[in-house]
């Protein structure tokens, strides 16, 4: 699925989720966190590819709702989650969109995870 918004500005504004049939991991401090051959790819202008997970894949005990929410005009309001480790918690690791826009409702309830928060999130074949 593709979405192009216009926002009224000289470029659209383009969201396409496509399905990634590669493995994709989320490993932090050695310890696998998600793991999929199911995850979702979005493209987003201005903003690096994200792969979004799907929650039976991910080690949902590992998470923690957080009270942090935030919005994107192009998907919506997102649910954010701590990733508790054996050494503490990981603030704001990930993030969901559980009720999301129109032109996002592929990764409606899939989890995606911040790379600056993480220490690998594996793409292999």
């Amino acid at each position: 699925m593709s979405t192009e918004l216009n926002d009224g500005h000289e470029a659209a504004h383009r969201l396409a989720i496509t399905p990634n049939a590669r493995r994709c991991r989320v490993i932090h401090q050695g310890v696998t966190y998600a793991d999929t051959h199911t995850a979702l790819t979005l493209a987003e202008t201005g903003a690096p590819s994200v792969q979004y997970f799907p929650r039976a894949d991910v080690n949902m005990t590992r998470l923690e709702r957080s009270i942090h929410t935030s919005h994107c005009p192009y998907k919506g309001q997102a649910t954010h989650y701590h990733l508790l480790t054996e050494d503490g918690t990981v603030e704001n690791a990930a993030w969901s969109y559980e009720l999301p826009l129109d032109g996002a409702a592929q990764i409606k309830g899939y989890l995606a995870f911040y790379p600056s928060r993480v220490d690998r999130i594996d793409e292999t074949s």
